[in-house]
């Protein structure tokens, strides 16, 4: 059916006679309006039993002069797909969210530009807050309870903390073999023991992300020498190493994780990038990326001189069938733990011996340098968001309609 806009009220409306129609997460009735009014945007949108859309709401947050912050690349490519297939996109903040509406901020494929509107509460809620404190804010919060209270689905709830995650994880059989041996920093005491047993680890800070912050050290008794991306420094003993690392350590919540003997491909290190999406009965491996150290071996992020690597150089069954595997136990996990998670990603690699190891998780991924993994990643988000709204996309309705 078709829905439209008026700009010069922000009002809704539809012209389909003799049709109760709804709309929006909170189902507020949809108003008939006989005549199209000037300065209206028309909109084709499914009508599932009497309800038009679905509205996807993408949640993100304002930057400190006020400007939407957020992957904007991202939200483009999403609405484009969106409205292809019957629905609408907005991006909002809860500082937008009114009583009985959002204003929100709808791009416009045809114009090339952003525009204002006056949306309903959206269907779904895809959350793409960049900041893990902004997250953590209560008025982020209190919005979250609003949308348990009108029922209103959203993904994905949180940032991750890497150390609880490290917990929920080694509670699982079938995964604690898979991932390296982790303790949260609290202590000298406890630290020193742990380097004992394992001399070759990395330091990461518990709440960051893209490889921030992270250092390894080496415990040559009784020295300690410590690389990070900037940083590389020898002390006499761990004494000393402490003295100056305490603070840093312990406000930042560092953790330590012993440091797996990665397997080499033409003498430096590579690990996975593996992307994940919900599924209407379980996880979807929707993309996996090969990224491969460069002159540094801390990390292997591009931006931090890593490369690209193909699959396919590593690719084998054995090797698929883990990928699937984990990916189904870590997003059911997180899920059971956190609330739904619709998408993540997962940071894995080999060891020496052999054996798949799992390093990260991020609940909100980057974007993929493979062009193929980030069609594939909108596809999946498209999907996923029209599936949770008991809504078809326009094209598999107009099939059905045809068979």
């Amino acid at each position: 059916m078709k829905l439209f806009y008026n700009d010069a009220d922000g009002s809704w409306y539809h012209t389909s006679m003799k049709r109760d129609v709804t709309f929006g997460g909170d189902n507020r009735s949809l108003p008939f309006q006989e005549t199209i009014s000037d300065s209206s945007s028309a909109f084709h949108v499914n009508l599932e039993n009497q309800h038009a859309g679905p509205f996807i709401g993408i949640i993100t947050a304002r930057k400190a002069d006020g400007t939407i912050a957020g992957n904007s690349a991202l939200f483009i490519k999403l609405q484009k797909q969106i409205l292809l297939q019957g629905g609408i996109s907005y991006i909002f903040t809860p500082d937008d969210a009114h009583k009985d509406f959002i204003s929100g901020y709808m791009y416009l494929p045809d114009q090339q530009q952003w525009k204002k509107i006056k949306a309903p509460y959206p269907d779904i809620v895809y959350n793409r807050i960049p900041f893990r404190k902004v997250e953590e804010e209560d008025r982020y919060q209190t919005f979250f309870s609003i949308l348990k209270l009108k029922k209103i689905p959203f993904f994905n709830p949180c940032f991750l903390h890497k150390f609880e995650l490290y917990k929920v994880l080694q509670n699982n059989q079938d995964l604690k073999h898979s991932i390296p041996k982790t303790e949260l920093i609290t202590d000298p005491q406890t630290f020193y023991y742990f380097l004992q047993l394992y001399p070759s680890v990395y330091l990461k800070p518990s709440q960051s992300a893209k490889g921030k912050g992270i250092l390894r050290l080496s415990f040559l008794d009784p020295q300690i020498r410590i690389e990070g991306m900037k940083t590389k420094e020898t002390y006499p003993a761990f004494a000393d190493f402490w003295k100056q690392w305490e603070n840093d350590l312990l406000s930042k919540q560092y953790l330590v994780q012993e440091e797996v003997q990665s397997l080499m491909h033409e003498g430096k290190k590579f690990d996975f990038r593996i992307l994940a999406h919900a599924g209407k009965d379980r996880y979807i491996v929707t993309g996996v990326g090969v990224r491969q150290a460069g002159i540094q071996d801390i990390t292997t992020h591009i931006p931090n001189g890593g490369k690209l690597l193909p699959y396919q150089l590593f690719h084998t069954d054995e090797l698929d069938r883990f990928i699937d595997r984990a990916v189904n136990i870590i997003g059911d996990s997180l899920t059971s733990k956190y609330g739904f998670f619709g998408e993540f990603s997962i940071d894995a690699g080999i060891s020496t011996n052999g054996d798949y190891f799992i390093y990260e998780v991020n609940s909100k991924p980057m974007s993929f340098d493979e062009a193929e993994i980030e069609q594939k990643k909108i596809e999946q988000l498209c999907k996923l968001f029209f599936q949770l709204t008991n809504f078809p996309p326009a094209h598999e309705k107009q099939a059905n309609t045809t068979e």
